[in-house]
């Protein structure tokens, strides 16, 4: 028997009427409600019904025909909607709440803004800034779909028949037109669809309208203004071929130094474009702000949700109060988690596997963020809300990463002089982590970069730190919970001396360490397996250095560097806004001894000064630069507020 019923209704109604027929605003929630409990004979009665509370039940859908075509605020949280077709119902909808529903995409979020041309407000938030990255993508897919009937009308036979060759160009346009980031494919083949659907019912003549229906004006101006940067274009420059969401600019090609490849064999150096210059972490969501300090990123783990060898284009970037998710191609920030108060420091992906009430097995990816306050927040991403927070330290985290081999394992370094390795679990059926202390590791002074040895990251885990680089055993079947340093290493021929910091710390391979101290000019390549073999009981142990690299003789501290293996390349920024780029797999695969002289870099990408604010920025820091793992999008943070994208040619 069906919880609901007349009486019901009239209680929870309002105004208070002894007739369905007149109530206006209907609270459902809490009553743990099913799909099959929303009867549309009963609710259909509500012909006046403008407001629905349906939040904190068990609804995976809403029937398709509920009759409620006055409805203006939907309330759904905390439910178990998997998707949001059925919304089509409600065109009058201008408040909508779905928070809390883990199912739920970015791609959901879309088909939202597109379905309700009349939303206001989602989740809280003005839904003017999707709707114009809804109406950008549409222009570019309706463009896309249309060149596609072309090229498939002049290949079609004479023959063929019409309506066989119409449901061919559907399928075809679903399975060739693409456009966006993986994570947005659900909506693009969705209205790629829609799109083929309408250009076949009209016979090619009619071009589908590409933009949304017309919104109110007042829903016009963008809630979180955004700055997207352009680059000045320089004399001889040929302009990108900009994607259609980014606003009218031209862009040069990448300032290069650096030599060509030679007669002697000497590397080549890349070809980058200037792709987006992006403000997406501004205070109070102003414009001018060109202050916030942008400290780290990392690119989303590929091979999930059954995408193996598919390429990252996603990466997370974190300073300031917020952590964007941005998608590199379109420049589209796909998810924005603000946290007034806080300010970010690092940010590390995972993917775990969840098991639904249902029984059904999915794959998460979740990004962790910490900062000042101490606290690990677990993001998911696809579904946009935090599920889980780890009160990690007493005192700012200055970074974090998971385990390579365990996807539940996070190590979180903090200004208390600790390294503390967490179990962050794997979410329950309310979808909340509960997270367990596996390890502490006490350093003598401040924890800047983390770095399971790559050879053997269960066993050993490496740390830059404010005096040096150490060494700890961090292995689980060891029965002490509480660890001091096992080894320290030093530098001793003039790269990082002993007791000072070493603020850039990754793996080239699995026994290539490329490490980094301020003020000394240089990078320093050296064996792992070389310098761990001639350990013995030492607690201090001079590296079996291999090469030295030239780098900025600045005394400032603190701009990371990081590793593509598969690319066999080395980055780092400078005060300058320069990246320096190393490909360093032609300088070790020479025959020993290699040379004792810092070697120059294979090239080094000049700042590109872009205009803002009606000026152009000339000079910036590049806290930190990342590669995705198969160097296709290279992506720089500054001290500007400016997270600055190339593509590589």
């Amino acid at each position: 028997m069906s919880p609901l019923s007349t009486r019901l209704l009239i209680q929870r109604g309002r105004p208070k009427s002894d007739r369905l027929g007149k109530i206006r605003s209907l609270d459902l929630s809490g009553l743990k409600l099913r799909s099959e409990h929303l009867d549309p004979k009963l609710l259909g009665r509500l012909r006046q019904l403008q407001e629905l509370d349906l939040s904190n039940n068990q609804l995976d859908t809403l029937p398709a025909n509920l009759g409620l075509s006055h409805l203006r605020i939907l309330r759904c949280a905390n439910n178990q909607l998997g998707d949001v077709t059925f919304l089509c119902q409600f065109p009058q909808l201008e408040e909508l709440s779905l928070e809390g529903n883990p199912f739920l995409t970015v791609s959901d979020n879309l088909k939202v803004s597109f379905l309700l041309p009349k939303l206001r407000k989602v989740n809280g938030k003005e839904a003017s800034s999707t709707s114009s990255q809804v109406e950008n993508l549409n222009r570019e897919l309706t463009s896309r779909v249309t060149a596609h009937w072309e090229k498939f009308m002049a290949a079609l036979g004479p023959k063929e028949e019409a309506e066989k060759a119409q449901a061919d160009f559907v399928r075809s346009a679903v399975r060739d037109v693409r456009y966006g980031p993986e994570s947005l494919s659900e909506f693009t083949q969705w209205r790629v669809r829609m799109i083929s659907e309408e250009l076949v019912a009209s016979g090619g003549t009619q071009v589908p309208k590409a933009d949304n229906p017309e919104r109110p004006v007042e829903a016009a101006a963008p809630h979180e203004p955004r700055t997207r940067l352009a680059a000045l274009k320089r004399p001889d420059d040929a302009p990108l071929n900009l994607s259609p969401n980014k606003r009218v600019c031209t862009s040069p090609s990448a300032q290069v130094e650096g030599s060509p490849m030679g007669s002697d064999g000497s590397q080549a150096g890349l070809k980058l474009e200037p792709l987006h210059f992006l403000q997406c972490h501004s205070k109070n969501n102003s414009p001018r702000d060109l202050e916030t300090q942008l400290w780290a990123c990392a690119f989303e783990p590929t091979g999930e949700e059954g995408h193996s060898g598919a390429t990252s284009q996603t990466v997370a970037t974190c300073g300031g109060e917020a952590v964007c998710v941005i998608d590199c191609q379109t420049g589209i920030v796909l998810h924005k988690y603000k946290v007034p108060g806080e300010e970010f420091f690092s940010v590390a992906w995972t993917a775990v596997t969840v098991v639904t009430q249902a029984g059904h097995k999915k794959r998460w990816s979740v990004l962790a963020a910490a900062g000042l306050r101490g606290l690990v927040r677990l993001l998911h991403v696809r579904a946009g809300f935090c599920c889980g927070a780890i009160r990690a330290h007493k005192k700012a985290i200055a970074t974090l990463c998971f385990s390579p081999t365990h996807e539940t394992h996070l190590f979180t370094a903090s200004y208390d002089k600790r390294i503390i390795l967490w179990d962050i679990g794997i979410p329950n059926h309310d979808y909340e982590f509960q997270a367990s202390q596996l390890l502490m590791l006490d350093t003598t002074s401040i924890p800047l970069r983390l770095c399971p040895v790559a050879s053997c990251p269960d066993a050993y885990l490496l740390a830059g730190c404010e005096s040096g680089c150490c060494c700890w055993d961090v292995r689980l079947d060891q029965p002490q919970k509480r660890r001091v340093c096992e080894v320290e290493f030093t530098f001793s021929e003039g790269s990082e001396a002993s007791g000072q910091r070493v603020d850039g710390l990754a793996f080239v391979n699995e026994d290539v360490v490329a490490s980094k101290g301020s003020g000394l000019g240089t990078i320093c390549l050296w064996s792992w397996r070389q310098t761990w073999a001639g350990r013995g009981s030492q607690a201090t142990v001079a590296v079996v250095v291999l090469a030295r690299l030239q780098w900025s003789p600045t005394e400032l501290a603190y701009f990371s560097l990081s590793t593509c293996p598969g690319e066999g390349i080395v980055l780092c920024g400078d005060e300058e806004g320069n990246v320096w780029i190393y490909n360093v797999w032609h300088l070790l695969s020479q025959k020993s001894p290699l040379p004792a002289a810092p070697q120059a870099p294979t090239q080094i990408l000049k700042w590109p000064q872009p205009w803002a604010l009606d000026q152009t920025v000339t000079k910036t820091m590049v806290n930190t630069v990342v590669a995705n793992p198969t160097f296709t999008y290279l992506t720089a943070l500054t001290d500007s507020n400016i997270v600055a994208i190339w593509k590589r040619q």
